[in-house]
């Protein structure tokens, strides 16, 4: 004869507990996703996550610039009479984001909104007033002087 040493009730939530601490077990090994910032040009739209990011904290002074020229993993075709739309997600948007042009700051002082427009013209001419098929722009995330983030995405331009 064997002697039951818990009862049914106890037995479940033992059986709960443990499932409990093992879900959020799972939960704390998985990263947390990276903000994602978009780029729409007309009914096109591309999304990325960060090619560079460090939860809000300053990415290190040596990780900046090979961060900056990483080649985009997206790309989107324009015209260069189309508007090109922005959106980021509202914590870039919080620390301020700015955009860089083949790996160059094109403005000087960071925007705190979620979504902006642009037209693409912007994009495909040098300072040299040379024309370019194809640009890299950058999203990048600021806290003035720190980078904080970077998404990359590829333009070119259509025939």
């Amino acid at each position: 004869m064997t002697v039951a040493f818990f009862s049914g009730r106890y037995r479940r939530a033992g059986v709960a507990l443990g499932a409990v601490s093992a879900g959020l077990l799972v939960l704390a090994a998985c990263d947390k996703p990276t903000p994602l910032a978009t780029v729409t040009v007309n009914s096109d739209s591309v999304n990325t996550e960060a090619a560079c990011y460090n939860d809000g904290k300053a990415v290190k002074e040596a990780d900046m610039q090979p961060c900056l020229n990483k080649k985009a993993d997206k790309t989107i075709t324009v015209a260069v009479d189309d508007k090109i739309r922005f959106g980021v997600d509202p914590e870039i948007a919080e620390r301020g984001w700015t955009l860089f042009i083949n790996g160059q700051p094109a403005e000087q002082e960071p925007y705190k909104k979620t979504y902006r427009s642009i037209p693409a013209s912007a994009f495909f001419s040098s300072q040299t007033g040379e024309t370019t098929n194809e640009t890299q722009v950058s999203v990048v995330e600021t806290t003035g002087k720190s980078l904080t983030g970077v998404w990359h995405f590829a333009f070119k331009k259509s025939s």
